[in-house]
C-alpha cells in the first residue's frame, strides 16, 4: 500500500449525481477537484479540522473553519447544489468539556426543550453575522454567528461552535436521512491496518480515498458492513464485524483495528504488533515465527477477529489447536498442551 494516488482537479462533476462541489482557485479559474467525496465526508465531521490532500505531487491542507489552505496564492470553496426549494440539511454543534453535541440532541445534556440545529439554522439564515439568545432549563445563552462561540449568560463559559453539513452519499437522493455526528471527539477515531513487519499504519486518503474519518462514518453506518476500495490495480474489502481488510484477487489478509484518538495531530501511526508466545519444555517462553508454520502476525490476526475462538494450525508432523480463551495449545495427537500468551510491546 506504498503507492500514492493524487488527487488531481480540472474535470467537471456532474451536478446531478451529488449536491456539492469543491473547488481550487488555480490563477483566475476555479476547477473542480477529483474525488471530492473524500474532503466531503471528513468536512461533515464536527472535529474535524481540515484535510491534507495531494495536488500536482505537493501536500495541500484545507482548513474547514476559515475554508482557506495553507498554501500562498491557492484559493477553496465548496459549492452547493440544491433542488428549487430545498435547503441543504445542516448541523449545529457545540463543543463541551470532551465533545463535539448537536444541539437538540439526547445525548446532549440539555432538556427536551433545547433548540435543534434547525433552529439554529433558521437563525442563521436571518442574520449570519448576528447573535441567537435561547434558554436551557434555568440557563440562559448567547450564540454568536460572527465569532461562532456560546456563552452561558450567568457563568460567563464559552464554548466553540461548528456548522457542518449532514453527509449524503452520491447514491442517495439529496433528503435521505443521514447519520447523526452528536458524539464525535475532535479527532473521532482511527483506522489502521496490519502493515508488512507487524507494524500498524492508518489509512490515508491519497492511497485508497479513505482515510480514518470517511472509514468512520461507513462504519457508523453499518457496523457490520463491508467499505471496498481500489489501490494500483487491487480491490480491497475492508469487513468491519471480522475487523480485516481481504485482497479480492489474492486473498491476503491483514488485520484492522479501530482505536479512539487522542486528539494529536499525525502524519502517520506506527505501533508494533503483539508478541505471541509458546511455554516450550523446562519453562522457556518461545515465539512464533513462520519457521513453526504460523507466526505472531498470522495468530493476531485470528485473535482480532475472535478473542475467545480457537485457531488451528500445522507443522510438518503435528497439527494444533490454540484456545484463545484458556490461552492454550493442544498437539491433537499427543494431547500436550502448553501455556500460550500475547504480550503487548
Amino acid at each position: 500500500m506504498e503507492h500514492e494516488e493524487e488527487t488531481g482537479y480540472g474535470q467537471q462533476t456532474p451536478v446531478n449525481v451529488k449536491h456539492y462541489e469543491w473547488q481550487l482557485l488555480n490563477g483566475r479559474q476555479w476547477l473542480s477537484i477529483d474525488n471530492d467525496h473524500v474532503i466531503e465526508t471528513h468536512y461533515c465531521q464536527p472535529g474535524a479540522k481540515g484535510i491534507t490532500i495531494n495536488i500536482n505531487h505537493r501536500p495541500v491542507f484545507i482548513e474547514f473553519d476559515k475554508l482557506e489552505t495553507q498554501t500562498a496564492g491557492l484559493r477553496v470553496q465548496r459549492l452547493s447544489f440544491l433542488p428549487q426549494g430545498q435547503t441543504e440539511d445542516v448541523g449545529w454543534y457545540f463543543r463541551d468539556d470532551q465533545l463535539w453535541r448537536e444541539y437538540g440532541s439526547q445525548s446532549s445534556g440539555m432538556s427536551s426543550s433545547s433548540i435543534s440545529s434547525g433552529d439554529v439554522e433558521r437563525q442563521f439564515a436571518l442574520n449570519p453575522r448576528g447573535t441567537f439568545s435561547f434558554t436551557v432549563g434555568s440557563m440562559g445563552y448567547s450564540l454568536d454567528f460572527s465569532t461562532m462561540t456560546q456563552t452561558n449568560c450567568i457563568t460567563g463559559l464559552r464554548r466553540n461552535v461548528r456548522r457542518r453539513p449532514k453527509f449524503t452519499s452520491n447514491t442517495e437522493s439529496f433528503d435521505s436521512t443521514s447519520v447523526s455526528s452528536s458524539q464525535l471527539t475532535d479527532e473521532g477515531y482511527k483506522w489502521e491496518f496490519m502493515g508488512d513487519e507487524g507494524i500498524w499504519t492508518e489509512y490515508k486518503a491519497y492511497i485508497c480515498s479513505f482515510d480514518s474519518t470517511a472509514i468512520e462514518r461507513q462504519y457508523q453506518l453499518n457496523p457490520q458492513g463491508q467499505l471496498h476500495f481500489n489501490i494500483n490495480r487491487y480491490s480491497y474489502t475492508l469487513d468491519f464485524s471480522r475487523m480485516c481488510q481481504v485482497n479480492d484477487k489474492i486473498g491476503t489478509k491483514r488485520a484492522v483495528r479501530r482505536t479512539a484518538d487522542n486528539g494529536s495531530q499525525q502524519n502517520s501511526s506506527s505501533g508494533t504488533l503483539p508478541r505471541w508466545q509458546f511455554q516450550d519444555i523446562g519453562g522457556i517462553w518461545g515465539d512464533y515465527s513462520k519457521d513453526s508454520s504460523v507466526s505472531s502476525q498470522d495468530i493476531e490476526l485470528q485473535y482480532q477477529q475472535n478473542p475467545s475462538g480457537t485457531m488451528m494450525f500445522s507443522t510438518r508432523n503435528f497439527s494444533y489447536e490454540l484456545n484463545f480463551s484458556a490461552m492454550s495449545q493442544q498437539n491433537l495427537s499427543t494431547s500436550t498442551t502448553r501455556s500460550v500468551r500475547r504480550l503487548n510491546q
